[in-house]
């Protein structure tokens, strides 16, 4: 039989095409896998070089606003006793401080602004509109990141300045243009401020530099926690109803208002009333009369004898017990002392504590403080006493007293050897007790007993006893906590 014929198209090759295709398609994923591996590691490297040299700098930043703390073993004024002011002196604007951090033997020198090897700290010029020029020498420190040879963060420097609203950028109070660059910044806990109210803001700028090249700088905006304190409108303040103030009719006890001590670039102020009370009806009570005063010992605000009601002078949340009593309170709270006791206490104990005008102290006696013996001495800082105060005029006090709960202060001795004095400020409050009005814990209760008596002696060859008003020592002796950020920002390079 005859057999159809098909044409039949060969398919020879098809399968090599095929595989061909494949594995160019092999090829291209292996090669996208490549890349993006390639990518991948690039970007991870560099995230961690950005991670790394960020937390660099920050540890430069926070190893500056510890060493800020005078509790730090290692505070700057420890380290170099130029490197910032004595406490309670502002720090100048235009004066900067430098921590430095060589690795190995390079040399770190931001002030020398023509030499790019030594890191030069360009960005201070930025900040200030070249008003101050870089000094050539300033103070410097060296970190102490390093422990026991095991290097730590590699940054290299970290500056701390004063700031005004040009170096911040911000205008503070709201004037016309241009902003000012001569007046520091303070914060007084709410707001920046131009009026010196409340603690000076601190601007610390951190550079860190790893070994890749990878470099960073940031910048804290930072202020000290610091407990408010009614001001002092004289050497001695007794506040309260009715109060009382045996002074002594001879010529060895003085109280002093006018302004008159400098501490570094402290510069003392106008004068104050050496004794001044807040509530006026107690002009007329006699043991608060200026018939108990030696006219000539007691000067300072109006004339002789300088004694006046204060009551206007101080806010009224620091004439109730609650406002007054909130002083301790936020010091024990917020753990600004260096010293608490809560029993009785006596000169012995505040000897071995190391006060000087460098290291003044925060010290607080729940109990009575008694100096008649075993501290013939000068203490320095602020002393808040819940008890009696029982003063040696023999032994001296440079700063502020608080004697605020029983508020009562008693000075005995008076011998005509005594020359001990107390300089600063010294309020005495009684807190505890009955009101005479209003709601319990509103109004101070009545001093039913002397809130202070001081020594009549008989002898005249004493030139130092006294109060002597020092708003210099008052700014030095007021504590501080840590220093906390208001604001925080990478500086572009």
């Amino acid at each position: 039989m005859p057999r159809p014929i098909r044409n039949v198209q060969s398919q020879d090759g098809v399968a090599l095409l095929i595989s061909i295709f494949v594995l160019l398609l092999i090829c291209v994923v292996a090669i996208a896998l490549i890349v993006s591996s390639g990518t991948e590691s690039a970007l991870s490297g560099n995230y961690r070089s950005a991670t790394a040299v960020y937390y660099a700098a920050l540890a430069g930043l926070e190893e500056a606003r510890g060493r800020l703390l005078p509790k730090n073993p290692n505070y700057f004024l420890n380290t170099n006793a130029t490197f910032l002011p004595p406490p309670g002196t502002p720090l100048a604007v235009g004066q900067v401080s430098y921590i430095i951090n060589p690795a190995g033997s390079e040399t770190v020198a931001p002030w020398d602004t023509s030499n790019p090897a030594t890191y030069p700290d360009n960005e201070f010029t930025n900040e200030f509109n070249s008003a101050y020029p870089m000094p050539g020498s300033p103070p410097y420190v060296n970190s102490v990141s390093t422990v026991a040879g095991i290097p730590g963060p590699l940054y290299k420097w970290v500056r701390i300045n004063a700031v005004t609203e040009q170096s911040l950028g911000i205008n503070i109070d709201n004037r016309t243009p241009p902003l000012d660059n001569t007046t520091p910044v303070f914060y007084d806990g709410t707001s920046l401020n131009l009026t010196s109210t409340g603690v000076q803001v601190f601007s610390i700028t951190s550079y860190a530099v790893l070994p890749n090249g990878s470099s960073k700088m940031l910048q804290y905006t930072v202020s000290a926690n610091s407990i408010i304190l009614p001001p002092f409108p004289a050497a001695l303040t007794i506040v309260g109803n009715n109060v009382d103030f045996t002074g002594p009719n001879s010529a060895t006890w003085s109280g002093n208002g006018n302004d008159t001590i400098s501490l570094g670039s402290c510069a003392p102020g106008l004068p104050v009333y050496a004794v001044g009370y807040t509530n006026s009806s107690d002009s007329s009570r006699s043991n608060i009369s200026q018939g108990t005063f030696t006219a000539s010992r007691y000067t300072g605000q109006g004339t002789a004898p300088s004694l006046g009601f204060v009551g206007g002078s101080i806010p009224m949340n620091f004439q109730t017990e609650a406002g007054l009593n909130n002083i301790a309170q936020t010091v024990i709270q917020d753990q600004l002392y260096d010293k608490l006791w809560n029993r009785n206490v006596t000169g012995a104990d505040l000897l071995p504590l190391g006060m000087s005008p460098s290291n003044p102290m925060t010290i607080v006696v729940n109990g009575d403080l008694d100096l008649r013996s075993n501290f013939h001495s000068t203490g320095y800082g602020l002393i808040i006493v819940s008890g009696t105060f029982y003063y040696d005029p023999d032994s001296s006090w440079n700063g502020i007293i608080l004697v605020i709960g029983q508020g009562a202060m008693t000075a005995i001795h008076g011998l005509s050897s005594d020359h001990g004095q107390i300089v600063g400020a010294v309020l005495v409050a009684k807190t505890v007790g009955s009101p005479i009005s209003g709601m319990p814990g509103t109004s101070l209760p009545d001093s039913t007993d002397y809130n202070v008596e001081l020594p009549d002696t008989a002898g005249s060859t004493m030139g130092g006893n006294g109060f002597l008003y020092s708003s210099c020592w008052v700014k030095a002796a007021t504590p501080t906590g840590s220093y906390h950020v208001l604001s925080f920002h990478e500086i572009t390079q």
